[in-house]
C-alpha cells in the first residue's frame, strides 16, 4: 500500500503505527520521525517564506486577499500523480494548517487512479487518539491501532495520576503572538490532564484573536507560549511581543517566572500521538512533576531568566 501524507500529524500517526515505509509523499513540514522521513519525497511548498517574516505579517497575509478561502500551501499534482498512492492522509480542520481539502479534491479527480482520500479532523485528545484505530483500519492494521490508542491513553491516566490532589494553577495557552490567540482544541483537555485550570478556551474549541486585557483580567498563574509552527528558537525572537505589552510586569505568571515556551509544532499544534507527550511535559511546567521521559529544555524552557519575584498582595 502506497501512502501519501498531506499532513504533519497524520504522518506522526502513520510512523506510530509502525508503517513509515509505506510512505511515498509528504508535506515539506512533515519531520517526525527524522530518520524515517527524510527520503521520503516532498509534493507541496509554501507560498509564505515565514522565516523572513513577522507574526503580523504572517497574520496579515494568512487574512488577506491572497488566502482567503484557501490554504498557503502549493500542493505538486504532477508529482502525486507520478507517486500513484492508494491512500491520500489529508485534513479539513485548518484553512491555513496544510494543503486545503478542496484543493485535494481536485487533484484526486486528476488521478484517476482509485485513490482513498482519508480526511482527519479532530478537536479533542478523544479525537486525536481515535484516529489512530481510524487511520489503522483503513491501512489494514486496525488492531495495531486501537493497541497504541490504549497505550496513549494509559500514558495519559498516568499524567493525570501524577498530579492528583496538587493545586491546580490557573493557565492560558498562547498560540500566535501576534495577534495574540488562545490555544483551542486539545490544548485546554492537555492542560487539565497535566493538573492545571485552562482559561480563554474550552475544549474543543476553535478559537479567534483574543485581546492582551483579556489576558491580563485573567490573571493567569502560568503562561505557556507555543506559537502554531514555530519552533522554541523562533518564538523567543519575538518574545518582545509578549514582555514590550502593558503591565506585563503585573502579569502573576510573569511575577512567577511561570512563563514556558513550548515546542509547539512536535507536542501541541499537531493532532497526532505526541499530544500524550505533551500533557507530560506540562507535568513538569506546572508541577515540577515527572511523567514519562525527563523533560528536556527543547521541549520546555522559561521565556525570561531570571529569578522568582514574590507577588504584590
Amino acid at each position: 500500500m502506497r501512502i501519501v501524507s498531506l499532513l504533519p500529524a497524520a504522518t506522526d500517526i502513520v510512523a506510530e503505527l509502525g508503517l513509515s515505509a509505506r510512505l511515498v509523499g509528504r508535506t515539506h513540514e512533515c519531520d517526525w520521525p527524522p530518520r524515517d522521513v527524510a527520503s521520503v519525497p516532498v509534493v507541496t511548498g509554501a507560498d509564505l517564506d515565514q522565516d523572513r517574516l513577522t507574526s503580523r505579517e504572517i497574520s496579515d497575509a494568512v487574512g488577506g486577499s491572497a488566502h482567503s478561502g484557501s490554504s498557503l500551501y502549493t500542493l505538486d499534482t504532477e508529482a502525486l500523480a507520478a507517486l500513484r498512492p492508494d491512500v491520500l492522509l489529508t485534513q479539513d480542520l485548518c484553512a491555513v494548517c496544510a494543503v486545503s481539502y478542496e484543493r485535494v479534491g481536485r487533484a484526486v479527480r486528476l488521478l484517476d487512479a482509485g485513490t482513498r482520500v482519508l480526511s482527519l479532523e479532530p478537536r479533542t485528545l478523544d479525537d486525536v487518539l481515535d484516529c489512530l484505530v481510524t487511520v489503522g483500519a483503513l491501512l489494514g492494521v486496525r488492531d495495531r491501532g486501537e493497541r497504541r490508542r490504549a497505550e496513549l491513553a494509559a500514558r495519559l491516566d498516568g499524567v493525570r495520576a501524577a498530579v492528583a490532589g496538587l493545586a491546580r494553577p490557573r493557565v492560558v495557552a498562547i498560540e500566535w503572538l501576534d495577534p495574540l490567540w488562545p490555544a483551542g482544541h486539545w490544548v485546554p483537555e492537555q492542560i487539565t490532564a497535566a493538573g492545571g485550570e485552562p482559561l480563554l478556551a474550552a475544549p474543543g474549541e476553535h478559537t479567534e484573536p483574543m485581546t492582551w486585557e483579556a489576558v491580563r483580567a485573567a490573571r493567569p498563574d502560568v503562561l505557556l507560549v507555543l506559537p502554531c509552527g514555530f519552533p522554541p528558537e523562533r518564538t523567543l525572537r519575538e518574545r518582545a511581543l509578549l514582555t514590550s505589552l502593558p503591565g506585563w510586569d503585573d502579569l502573576p505568571a510573569a511575577r512567577g517566572r511561570r512563563v514556558w515556551v513550548l515546542d509547539g509544532p512536535s507536542l501541541f499544534n499537531r493532532p497526532g500521538p505526541r499530544v500524550v507527550r505533551g500533557a507530560e511535559v506540562l507535568a513538569h511546567v506546572l508541577h515540577g512533576v515527572r511523567a514519562g521521559a525527563p523533560v528536556s529544555p527543547d521541549e520546555a524552557r522559561r521565556l525570561c531568566d531570571g529569578p522568582v519575584r514574590t507577588p504584590s498582595r
